[in-house]
């Protein structure tokens, strides 16, 4: 499986850079790790002691952040070399404050990991949730370097348990600890004889709850809302459009305001969102000192950056992913403000939306008319609706304190 997967880079490499011809996501990538040893040198020199954080994309970064943060603050003088693998990690957060130096993370070569270690010579590594990359793992245990693993979740079809999964296998031993979500990954890392392994959960419920600390006013949004009952539509794909689209257009706004955040803030697309609502609406790239946005019904939030705090004014949410196959987003962000909340039906890979559905405090729908039900329940049974929202906002305040049990384990 080594000699497979070792070929197996090569040819994503070269599929990689054939694809970046045609797609602009997939360019920024492949360009952006043409630089990546450039930028670290430039800023990490070999003296410097150095941690180096790493996340695949924007929802791991966010994930570990609180981690990030603690360490940051404990750890003044080092440098912090925080990596990403996808372009949507690091297109937003390449200027992150919690780093010295942000960059795409090299593909997975023997080549690549030695050069990239040689340079940063981390004296911590994170790492978050499924990254698990064997040749940078297997050169990190070499050098004697400690590297963790936080909020990991693994499942029995994953290759570490098969049979012909040695090579990955042994990439888990590149860990120093790993510190799971649930217990069931701790058993399946048990079963191959992996032992440095805790509980900590996820260290999400800890990076939302900080949300609750910070000012979370926004003033478009005050001055859109006024004193209506407000729904969210929070990170939606087409897939989302459908199941809502009908009610948003049946919908007597009496008392009532609705935004949409959708995932695609794309200008082809949002002109399409737009002219599917019949209703009036008006999107941010639209907002001028001659508009008046008490007079709209619909707000489209065609930019990024406002959403976490726009869910402090909703009444309720509809989170976006589990319509489509694109995957669930954060229902963790706005149930700490104690919102109940609705999803669509494909979030089996979702331990907390399995959890809440459980609990009361959220909905899966699969149809229009199931989301048309729901929502109108929510509307007009004003218990109903703060019960669903109680019950999210105690599921985060019962799960959080990851962060310190991950803390009090690292030694540097």
């Amino acid at each position: 499986m080594k000699l497979l997967y070792s070929l197996g880079i090569y040819i994503a490499s070269f599929v990689l850079n054939l694809l970046a011809l045609f797609n602009s996501k997939l360019k920024l990538g492949v360009v952006g790790r043409r630089k990546t040893f450039k930028t670290l040198t430039t800023h990490i020199k070999p003296n410097d002691k150095t941690f180096w954080f790493h996340a695949a994309s924007l929802g791991e970064y966010e994930q570990g952040l609180p981690v990030f943060e603690a360490l940051k603050e404990k750890y003044p003088n080092y440098k912090v070399v925080l990596s990403f693998f996808s372009p949507s990690g690091y297109e937003v957060r390449k200027n992150s404050k919690i780093a010295d130096v942000v960059v795409y993370m090299p593909l997975d070569t023997k080549a690549n990991a030695k050069r990239f270690l040689d340079i940063v010579n981390p004296d911590y590594t994170i790492f978050v949730k499924y990254e698990i990359w064997p040749n940078f793992l297997q050169e990190l245990k070499k050098r004697n370097h400690k590297a963790i693993l936080i909020s990991a979740v693994f499942r029995e079809n994953q290759a570490f348990f098969k049979w012909y999964g040695g090579f990955m296998k042994s990439a888990l031993f590149g860990f120093n600890h790993i510190f799971t979500q649930n217990e069931s990954s701790k058993i399946l890392l048990e079963s191959i004889n992996y032992k440095n392994v805790s509980i900590s959960g996820d260290t999400r419920f800890d990076r939302v709850s900080n949300q609750l600390n910070v000012d979370n006013s926004v003033d478009f949004i005050e001055n859109f809302k006024q004193d209506n009952l407000c729904i969210v539509f929070g990170s939606t794909w087409p897939d989302d459009d459908k199941l809502y689209m009908d009610y948003l257009n049946h919908l007597d706004f009496k008392n009532l305001k609705v935004i949409i955040a959708p995932h695609n803030i794309k200008p082809s697309y949002i002109e399409s969102l737009k002219s599917q609502i019949k209703t009036n609406s008006i999107c941010f790239s639209e907002l001028s000192k001659d508009k008046k946005l008490s007079d709209y019904n619909v707000f489209i939030l065609d930019t990024i950056g406002y959403l976490s705090r726009v869910y402090s004014y909703a009444d309720i949410v509809y989170i976006g992913g589990a319509a489509g196959t694109t995957g669930l987003h954060n229902i963790l962000e706005p149930a700490v403000f104690g919102t109940p909340i609705i999803i669509g039906k494909n979030y089996s890979k979702f331990p907390e939306a399995d959890a809440l559905i459980k609990l009361g405090g959220v909905t899966s729908v699969s149809t229009s008319e199931d989301f048309s039900t729901t929502i109108k329940t929510l509307i007009s049974d004003i218990s109903f609706r703060e019960n669903q929202g109680l019950t999210n906002k105690n599921f985060i305040e019962k799960n959080k304190g990851a962060v310190i049990q991950i803390l009090k384990s690292i030694r540097i």
